[in-house]
């Protein structure tokens, strides 16, 4: 497995090992004494899995009081991930961090606790696998606009399929109890 780090701190990506032959391939998406060597110590309780086509944008999404720790990983398709920190103590606090994710050689993403995540899908459709350190509370969900121009974020496409929740987040500047301490 290749852990590497990238311009946030908390922020990781991976490399899994994969095994791969004439029948396919297998890959051990978690495994718990493994990550813990490379300093991932989280207790992942809950995995989802989201599946989107091609122009979705979704995020960029957040616990408030209860921030998790996610590791995804893409299963199929394409897609271009953003990172916001959104920890209020943090020294890289509002910067983003961007990276595609696909199959071909598959990539994890590791988020520390404090992270506005959400992706946009380049491919035809995209399968996407959470591994998360909470359960979901809806009346714990935070937002960030994933259009901010405060932000900054650079993404991929021009005209993304977004929905009005997502289009509601506030900007960063307007987050008044939001931020994760």
């Amino acid at each position: 497995m290749i852990v590497k780090n990238t311009t946030l701190e908390g922020l990781l990506t991976i490399e899994p090992k994969c095994f791969n032959d004439e029948r396919g391939f297998f890959l051990e998406t978690y495994q718990e004494k493994r990550y813990k060597e490379v300093g991932i110590c989280d207790k992942f309780i809950q995995a989802n899995h989201s599946r989107s086509s091609q122009g979705v944008l979704r995020g960029l999404h957040y616990q408030i009081k209860k921030p998790q720790a996610q590791i995804v990983t893409i299963m199929h398709g394409k897609v271009f991930y953003v990172c916001v920190d959104v920890r209020a103590n943090s020294s890289t606090f509002g910067k983003w961090h961007g990276v595609e994710l696909n199959d071909d050689g598959v990539m994890q993403l590791y988020m520390a606790p404090g992270f506005a995540g959400g992706f946009c899908t380049l491919s035809t459709t995209a399968d996407l696998h959470y591994n998360v350190s909470g359960f979901y509370d809806h009346d714990d969900e935070g937002g960030l606009l994933w259009n901010d121009p405060d932000v900054g974020i650079i993404w991929p496409i021009s005209s993304p399929k977004t929905n009005s929740r997502d289009n509601s987040f506030p900007k960063l500047s307007d987050i008044t109890r939001n931020f994760i301490s």
